[in-house]
């Protein structure tokens, strides 16, 4: 009798189970699957037509609203089916019927409904629900609309470089740029024939959202904010456009996290149309792969690591040559003159002079300044989850010689990657750490719950100088914009604001050395100055008919920086106080 009962058992516990699997596979196909095959189901008597699904991209607004940066829109394909129009004697008939309600090419419509022993052919693609009504209604032998989906971007032109898109390499459809290509393994969906045995798929439902190798599908929560996004893009397009730029970019980040609240450069393109591009160059972000000499915004970064070493303090005082002769090359300040004698070293920063950071390097040594530089991660990339990210030149920083040392203290003959320029700043202005520079918060899977993406916290990340350094050569820069930019007249009443601009020659590839008329302007900034919430960098690229990055870029990193104080309801920081002027920055 106990082994009719063991068997029984066993017997009512199998049904139990093979119950249990097909109500989670019905959860799966309802629940989790269920708009998918239902779409999915309509293509099922179409030749050749695919099913498109990949995971969305949204942004973040200030409020935690998610708004979407990359989805998959539903629409409609017109086509026909040739075998069975070709006999019929009122083609114009049929062709002025569907003009009527889409707009059609007739010798395309012509040449396709002729065709032999073609059972299928694509008229027009991507059509809304309203015209597919239309076209329904007529109820046309051989004319069908069948439900497809495709790759949309709502914010059009918005972080086109940060979101990127997707395109075919041969028969593949994938991301290709920017998050699209960096996240392919949680955003692809996999592409299997729906065409497949129930029973099969009732022991394998798992397998359409964890992937070969674990990766898991889903959509990912971008940290940039559309409103921020949107203002940064309009400043780099008056700048590009009021100075015939070749280009212009920008950041704004949080120092402290590495979170990228905006990215973006001018010229830009819709990914909605990338067939509409001359060249396929437009579509790389410079902000993460090219690199260029940056000027003296470089002199911070010296400047952070004289008064970490001890080598210098800001009253340290100079004798300013004007021009500097090392290794037979000489070098001068902006104007090639002398700004006088025992010139402290804020002054350095306040009249951005060359011969008084070179004169920083000859207090630190040659190795000691290259180590505190290359500590700053100058030689490294900085792990942005963005893809194709280009290595800084810095060979110069590790000849030992004097000239190379001076010329990489006020940023020329070392090129840096912009976000790596970034990374670097952001350190001096978080207290002395290396972030890692990011653009995706969260993920949300298909299955599970969802998941933070998580970055060395401050006490984990790599220490360059002191919170002491860092204070006081943001008490420096803060100096820069309450006297020194602009005769003083950029400064904020109400808040610290810590800045440096830079203007560096443009090298000429072709004969060597460096174009005298050609330069690229940088700017950065962060407020408020002793806790930052935002870091703002700029550059623009060979503007014209102007020399300093003083003219070209101050009122954009301001109109930017007033916009974030007023957006984010930052709280002054400091009681208004008529400045002091002193000579222009450049």
């Amino acid at each position: 009798m106990s082994g009719i009962q063991n068997r029984l058992r066993l017997l009512s516990l199998f049904i139990l189970l093979f119950a249990l699997l097909l109500v989670s596979k019905l959860y799966f196909l309802q629940i989790i699957s269920g708009e998918d095959f239902r779409l999915r189901a309509e293509h099922q008597y179409v030749a050749g037509v695919n099913f498109f699904d990949r995971g969305a991209i949204f942004f973040s607004t200030l409020d935690g609203t998610l708004v979407p940066a990359a989805n998959v829109k539903l629409g409609f394909t017109l086509h026909i089916n040739p075998n069975i129009l070709r006999a019929r004697s009122d083609l114009d008939e049929i062709y002025n019927q569907l003009n009527a309600i889409t707009p059609i090419e007739r010798e395309v419509f012509l040449v396709k409904a002729t065709k032999a022993d073609d059972p299928y052919e694509e008229l027009v693609k991507r059509l809304p629900d309203e015209v597919a009504v239309e076209i329904q209604a007529l109820k046309l032998p051989g004319i069908a609309v069948t439900r497809e989906r495709w790759r949309a971007y709502p914010g059009e032109k918005m972080a086109a470089h940060a979101v990127g898109l997707i395109g075919y390499s041969g028969d593949e459809l994938a991301g290709r740029y920017g998050l699209e290509r960096y996240y392919e393994p949680v955003l692809s969906r996999d592409g299997d024939d729906v065409f497949v045995n129930f029973f099969a798929e009732i022991f394998s439902n798992i397998k359409s959202v964890v992937k070969d190798g674990g990766a898991l599908e889903g959509d990912i929560i971008t940290t940039i904010e559309p409103s921020v996004e949107a203002f940064l893009e309009s400043e780099l397009s008056k700048v590009t456009e009021k100075y015939a730029s070749e280009f212009t970019g920008g950041i704004v980040i949080d120092p402290k996290t590495g979170e990228i609240i905006a990215m973006a450069q001018t010229p830009t393109f819709d990914p909605n149309f990338p067939q509409n591009e001359a060249n396929s160059a437009i579509f790389s972000n410079k902000m993460v792969e090219d690199r260029y000499e940056m000027g003296s915004i470089i002199k911070a970064l010296t400047m952070s690591a004289g008064l970490d070493s001890g080598a210098v303090t800001a009253r340290t005082t100079y004798n300013d040559p004007g021009c500097i002769t090392l290794n037979t090359k000489t070098f001068c300040n902006y104007d090639g003159k002398s700004h006088g004698n025992s010139l402290p070293m804020q002054q350095v920063l306040n009249q951005s002079l060359n011969t008084g950071a070179a004169f920083v390097v000859s207090k630190m040594g040659n190795k000691k300044f290259s180590d505190y530089m290359l500590n700053f991660g100058l030689d490294e990339k900085t792990g942005i989850d963005l893809p194709n990210e280009g290595n800084s030149l810095v060979a110069n920083l590790k000849t030992g010689r004097d000239l190379e040392s001076a010329q990489a203290s006020f940023g020329q003959g070392i090129a840096l990657t912009p976000i790596g320029t970034v990374r670097a700043l952001s350190a001096i202005a978080n207290g002395g750490t290396l972030i890692t520079p990011h653009l995706v918060r969260e993920v949300h899977y298909k299955l599970g719950p969802s998941k933070a993406v998580s970055y060395p916290a401050e006490a984990e990340r790599q220490r360059v100088i002191t919170p002491e350094a860092s204070a006081e050569i943001s008490r420096m820069l803060t100096e820069v914009v309450d006297r020194s930019l602009r005769a003083g007249q950029a400064r904020l009443e109400n808040y610290s604001v810590a800045a440096k601009t830079g203007t560096a020659q443009i090298a000429n590839p072709a004969g060597g050395g460096y174009y005298q008329d050609r330069f690229l302007h940088s700017f950065f900034g962060y407020f408020p100055s002793y806790d930052p919430e935002f870091l703002v960098f700029l550059f623009t690229y060979y503007p014209k008919e102007v020399q300093f990055a003083s003219e070209t870029l101050t009122d954009s990193f301001f109109n930017i920086t007033k916009f974030l104080i007023n957006y984010y309801a930052i709280p002054p920081d400091r009681e208004a106080a008529p400045p002091s002027p002193l000579s222009s920055n450049i």
